[in-house]
């Protein structure tokens, strides 16, 4: 989406607002013993208190309100009142939604009670990883530099990228233009970060895997080598500066 008047900056910040908030609310919620579909549930409440709705449940008939992973999932888990989450779980809470004809993404992971998987460094690199990611995106900077920001960054960390997840442009629907905004560098892509776009970027950091297979249940995604993955993701603003992160209020 490119942002071109004053009123769909605003219904851009509310909808990130609230997905934002949701999430934010949603880790402070969640306690060892807890199931996912307790945690989605309680998420579902805030969407609905702040008018939004649920954008994987209205877009892709997905059996929850968020998708919720956790340890060897990487993606797109679905909430369920058979998993209760056990000290040291790694988990991944990605909550994205529609308000008033505007949609914005944000997700992220963390080690829910004491680090024994000794996951933490793993969580706090992908988050580090976006996070200058996002300082470096401006106006006319080449997609696949900042691919190679988060590889580079990634790999001295220790670790892998995921090369078949990515962020995407997002705001009059949940995925538009610019879409595959990868966590690697592709050569090949000449494309580059327009002034007054919207668009989710997100890490996608593992200890082993470099790219994702279906579950058993057809939903969730895990690593084609196995391992963790942590996720962390922003919806911003693109300036001729620094962007603005619209979705500060998940305290990333």
């Amino acid at each position: 989406m490119i942002v071109k008047t004053e009123e769909e900056l605003l219904g851009m910040q509310r909808v990130s607002e609230a997905v934002g908030l949701t999430l934010q609310k949603m880790q402070a919620y969640t306690q060892i013993g807890m199931s996912t579909k307790d945690i989605d549930e309680y998420g579902r409440q805030i969407l609905e208190n702040l008018g939004a709705k649920s954008a994987p449940f209205e877009t892709y008939g997905f059996p929850g309100y968020s998708c919720i992973s956790v340890n060897n999932e990487f993606a797109h888990g679905v909430p369920s009142d058979k998993v209760n989450l056990k000290n040291g779980d790694i988990i991944n809470i990605d909550v994205s939604a529609e308000l008033g004809g505007f949609w914005s993404d944000n997700g992220c992971s963390f080690v829910v009670g004491e680090d024994i998987q000794g996951l933490q460094h793993l969580v706090d690199t992908s988050k580090e990883i976006l996070l200058e990611a996002i300082s470096q995106i401006r106006g006319g900077v080449k997609i696949s530099d900042i691919g190679k920001l988060i590889e580079t960054k990634a790999r001295k960390a220790g670790y892998t990228v995921i090369r078949d997840l990515a962020g995407h442009g997002v705001g009059r629907s949940l995925h538009e233009e610019p879409d595959a905004i990868m966590n690697y560098c592709d050569r090949y892509d000449k494309r580059r970060f327009r002034k007054d776009s919207v668009v989710a970027i997100e890490t996608f950091i593992s200890t082993d895997s470099t790219f994702i297979k279906k579950g058993a249940d057809d939903w969730a995604f895990v690593g084609d080598k196995g391992g963790f993955v942590a996720q962390h993701e922003h919806t911003i603003l693109i300036t001729s500066d620094k962007p603005i992160i619209l979705t500060a209020a998940n305290g990333i």
